[in-house]
Order: structure tokens, then sequence, then C-alpha cells
């Protein structure tokens, strides 16, 4: 693993931090005939609490799984701290305001960081136009994720995604604005309609300065648009994990949170499910299926069980 700073010609004056693994393939797999994932690349899209540096498990299995089982290896893998995030630095184009850049400049940024990295990371000197790109995300990057897609279609021929966040709910609106009398419960819903809006409302800032309060019209609905054709016109593989939901019940009712559990089975569960269902039907039903649970696994899957992912990850590689 290589762990350095890039500036984007686009943004200098300015640097991210990167991880890139580059894994040693034996004579055999180096040759690109007889690998057929020599051209592709692993790119992994954080949300806005974890950094790049919480992939790092997740890579490491799947690198372990993929030799173990004498199975080829991509040509790289990728992670990164957007500006503001981890280890990079401030957008040096955010104003003095709360609100800094919006998801459209993430998207950008990560077109320009892939066209500067991919001639000098891909065997043979391989241009972006050459590579096929695989994004495993995790919340508010499976929507940044389908945002590429879409700016930039033919590239991405699979998807990851990892409790993807929705991205078209104020997330208040989850709850009733009046719960029914005066009583616990109610107190229970009118306490956790206001935790949700002090940390995850859309007007409220993040230490990346990454302004969601557009995100819901840029995507207001789960199912559409289709994720476009990648390499060779072909339908991209996705793959739609979401959290176990007992597991996630309990880390917002003992978490900062302290959102009661009863509260989340009725209210944010069966909302984060339809809106997973609804992720799953942005490819044909041929490439895609039914939303798998990340058992034992709350928001950040990545975090709570690498080696499932990194076994999600291996599967989805053989499926391309």
């Amino acid at each position: 693993m290589e762990d350095r700073s890039i500036t984007l010609t686009t943004k200098p004056g300015a640097s991210l931090r990167i991880s890139i693994h580059t894994p040693e393939q034996s004579p055999a797999d180096s040759n690109s005939i007889s690998n057929p994932l020599s051209d592709t690349l692993v790119v992994f899209l954080n949300g806005l609490a974890l950094p790049r540096a919480a992939w790092s498990g997740a890579i490491n299995h799947l690198i372990s799984l993929r030799r173990d089982s004498r199975q080829p290896l991509p040509a790289a893998l990728l992670s990164y701290d957007r500006y503001g995030q981890g280890e990079s630095d401030p957008d040096p184009t955010d104003l003095d305001t709360p609100y800094g850049h919006g998801p459209e400049a993430s998207v950008a940024d990560l077109h320009q960081l892939l066209t500067q990295l991919c001639p000098e990371i891909l065997p043979n000197s391989k241009s972006l136009e050459e590579a096929r790109l695989v994004l495993v995300c995790n919340s508010i990057g499976c929507a940044l994720a389908r945002l590429y897609a879409a700016a930039h279609p033919g590239r991405v021929a699979g998807y990851l995604f990892l409790d993807s966040m929705m991205a078209n709910t104020d997330f208040v609106s989850l709850f009733p604005a009046d719960p029914d009398g005066d009583d616990d419960d109610a107190d229970l819903v009118r306490h956790a309609r206001a935790a949700f809006g002090e940390h995850f409302h859309p007007t409220v800032p993040n230490p990346e300065h990454l302004d969601r309060r557009n995100l819901a019209a840029l995507l207001p609905h789960a199912d559409r648009p289709a994720l476009p054709a990648g390499p060779g016109g072909r339908v991209p593989r996705l793959v739609v994990l979401g959290h176990d939901w007992d597991e996630f019940a309990e880390q917002c009712e003992k978490g900062p949170l302290s959102v009661a559990k009863s509260v989340i089975n009725e209210y944010v569960n069966p909302a984060w499910g339809a809106y997973n269902e609804g992720l799953t039907r942005l490819v044909p039903a041929d490439r895609s299926g039914e939303v798998k649970i990340a058992k034992g696994c709350g928001h950040f899957i990545q975090k709570d069980d690498p080696a499932f992912v990194a076994k999600e990850i291996s599967d989805l590689l053989n499926g391309l």
C-alpha cells in the first residue's frame, strides 16, 4: 500500500490524501490476457463520518481472500479523503461559509483524480477511458457514485452500495410532526425528530463543508434514473447492502442520538428498507437482486464487518 498526497491540476494549492493498493500479481495474472481484471480499478467512496482509513480492513481482507483462493486481483484499489475530510486539505474553492462546495464539485474532483491517476497506477499506462471502474461506497458515497455515473456514462462496470444514505429525505419528515398524545411514546417520537434534525437535516453543516442542501433535488428518487451503461455498453452490476435493523436501532439508542429502538424500528428502518429496495431497481433485475442485510452491522458496514464487505467485493468482481 502506498499512502501519499496528490494535488489536482484543477485545484492547485491544496492536496488530497490517497491510499493506493497495487497488489503484486503472479506472472500469469500480470498478463492482461489471462487476468480479466487487469483493466479494473476499485474505488472506495467514503460517507461523511468515516475517512479512507475505515476501508483498510476490507481491502486487506479482499487481497488475502483473492490470493488464498488463487483468483486474480484488480489492477489497483484506491481510497481517498475528499477535501476537508480525514487527512486531506480543505477545498481551496470554499468560501467562508458553513456550507462550502456541493456534491457536483465532489464528483468533478473524483473525475479529475481518476484522470490524473489512471495512467500512473494502471498497467501499460491505461487512461481513464480504457479503465473499468468498480465503485464501493458507503452512505453519501453511494449518492456521489450515482451522480458520478450520470455525469460520466460508460465508466462504471459495478457498484457495491453499503447502506446508502436516503438522499431524498430531510430525515426530520420520517417522523410525524405532531405525534398523538402526551404520553411517553409521543415524547420519544418528538425527541427522535429533534435529534435527527439536529444531526442529519441537510442544512446541518459538516466538517467536510459538503453542502447537502440540494441533494434531494439531484436524486429525488431511489429507483431512477437508471444507472447508465458501463464500459462496452454493458449494463453494470449492482449489489445493495443494508444495515441490520436490530443492530442499527441498538446503536441509535445507545449512541449520541439516544433515540429509542422502538421509534427507529417504527419510523426509520422501514423507510430505509424501502429506499434500499428502490436502489436495486436502478439496473435490470438480472444485474442486481434483493437487498442483502449485513447481519450484526449498523450504518458503517465496512467498520462493523470488513470481512463480509471483502467477500461481497470479491463476488462482484467475479460477476464482471
